[in-house]
């Protein structure tokens, strides 16, 4: 079972898991974005994205499993960060929302230097990307979970 702080119960440690999930946001390049199938079975998909500071911005082929998952139930939980040493990964709840622009219109400015080598590895370029990932998807977070860090050193563990 997850441990959750919100912002009423436990000010000071929400703002550090916001924080804390705020720098990997920021730096990571791949975020697993979890969603839940008709059939109730989880999917779970990695995903090139920016965030701002409000929003994660990502892309999906618009066939692809987790965009029929999202508009049937557009809360999704997304997990980012390295599972080094302190295993510090973080876990955000959010609502998804399905623009009905092209992801050329929503692709932040920056993406495509925060993704040059991976594109290039790709064989792609920013705006081959965006003709093939064509459907923007907008995470507004609602909750930001704390996982992992040094858990290990305190009584009972990992929080689940």
């Amino acid at each position: 079972m997850a441990v959750v702080f919100g912002p009423v119960t436990q000010p000071a440690r929400s703002d550090r898991m916001r924080s804390s999930a705020d720098a990997a946001l920021r730096a990571d390049p791949v975020a697993w974005l979890s969603s839940v199938q008709a059939d109730g079975r989880p999917h779970v998909a990695p995903v090139w994205f920016h965030w701002d500071g409000e929003r994660i911005v990502a892309f999906s082929k618009p066939t692809a499993r987790k965009i029929a998952n999202l508009r049937a139930r557009p809360t999704v939980m997304v997990a980012v960060g390295t599972p080094g040493p302190e295993f510090d990964v973080e876990l955000i709840e959010a609502t998804a929302e399905l623009p009905d622009r092209p992801a050329s219109e929503m692709m932040p400015e920056g993406f495509d230097a925060k993704y040059r080598e991976l594109l290039r590895r790709a064989g792609l370029t920013a705006q081959r990307f965006a003709e093939v990932y064509s459907q923007p998807i907008v995470l507004r977070p609602t909750r930001f979970l704390g996982y992992g860090g040094r858990g290990w050193q305190r009584a009972g563990g990992f929080a689940t």
